[in-house]
């Protein structure tokens, strides 16, 4: 199968389009796809456990329910170690997750790695 990299920048503020990034990963991780997901701007804030546990966007379904197939089908989170500075995340927000912060330069070595990519 091929390689999906999904580029997310909105967060909490815009839902409907966050939730949409990640139900757009799902589906790949769901059709056998490997996907990495990077986050960025504020899109670092979808992260934390209460967005998790909260968001939903209108028709694009619970962050949580995509959270959670996206962990189980493996799939690996990065977040702009710039953005989560700015936005007072830090790598104890994220202990225990599949994801780690992220300079610029992993973003441009991802999107070079992977088949496609999409961003939300």
């Amino acid at each position: 199968m091929s390689s999906l990299l999904v580029h997310i920048t909105c967060g909490p503020e815009a839902p409907t389009r966050a939730a949409l990034g990640f139900l757009v990963a799902r589906t790949a991780v769901e059709e056998g796809h490997s996907v990495s997901l990077f986050l960025a701007g504020d899109a670092v804030q979808l992260m934390r456990t209460a967005v998790i546990d909260s968001l939903n966007g209108l028709g694009t379904g619970s962050l949580r329910e995509h959270y959670d197939a996206l962990v189980a089908g493996n799939a690996r989170f990065y977040l702009s170690g710039v953005s989560s500075k700015a936005r007072g995340l830090t790598a104890a927000d994220i202990e225990g997750m599949p994801a780690e912060l992220a300079p610029p330069a992993v973003l441009v070595r991802l999107a070079f790695e992977h088949d496609r990519v999409l961003t939300y």
